[in-house]
């Protein structure tokens, strides 16, 4: 049996979440609680650099989302959540990686700015303008295709489509973006997401959360 060690909220989790209920595997969730318990013994002997997610198959540990999506993929092929064309292959490892590294490290600001923190208007304005730019580049990469891979779910809508669609609620509009407006609709509309989406207590949870631990720094 697999289990997955998450938090839900946290969209390093929640690709994983969606991806297994996407590929219609069996699992069992065991949530972390990020409020102390990723540095309890019997976490750390999962991960000893106290991130989540984790998940364990048969004894086998993978830790860093990506590398489980891959372990997943491999191990699990059908369905397959990677295209095998170069192009729409590389198209897909784009999206990762840009999700991974250009859009999700420069949100601090938005962050902050949604738990009522005051930050410098230069830096949320820098991140705007980065954040723009990983949205054009999505935007332009989608074209007239349901998906990144074109007509089937890959890897890069589960990556990216675990952040994006909650950009807005960080004061980012998608309004600029038709295609990638309706791209997110189509993927609420699918189970795996709808299944994992936070419900509102579950935001405003973390959000206080979120804004305790900004308030110790």
């Amino acid at each position: 049996m697999i289990k997955l060690y998450h938090y839900p909220i946290s969209p390093n989790s929640r690709r994983v979440w969606v991806a297994l209920l996407e590929k219609q595997l069996e699992f069992e969730l065991v949530t972390i609680e990020m409020n102390g318990a990723q540095f309890e013994p019997e976490f750390l002997a999962l991960n000893p650099f106290h991130h989540i997610p984790v998940l364990v198959d048969d004894g086998f540990r993978v830790i860093e989302s990506l590398a489980i999506l891959d372990y997943l993929e491999a191990k699990y092929p059908t369905p397959s959540l990677l295209p095998s064309d170069a192009q729409a292959l590389a198209t897909v490892r784009m999206v990762e990686m840009v999700t991974i590294n250009e859009l999700m490290p420069n949100l601090m600001p938005l962050m902050r700015q949604w738990v009522g923190q005051k930050d410098d208007p230069q830096k949320v304005e820098q991140t705007q303008q980065k954040v723009a730019t990983v949205l054009t580049f999505f935007e332009q990469l989608l074209g007239e295709q349901p998906y990144f891979g074109g007509n089937q779910v890959t890897l890069a809508d589960v990556v990216a489509g675990t952040m994006v669609p909650s950009l807005p609620i960080l004061g980012v509009s998608l309004s600029k973006y038709p295609q990638l407006r309706a791209w997110v609709e189509r993927l609420q509309q699918r189970p795996a997401w709808s299944t994992t989406q936070s419900s509102k207590e579950e935001l405003e949870a973390f959000k206080a959360q979120l804004t305790a631990r900004m308030s110790a720094q």
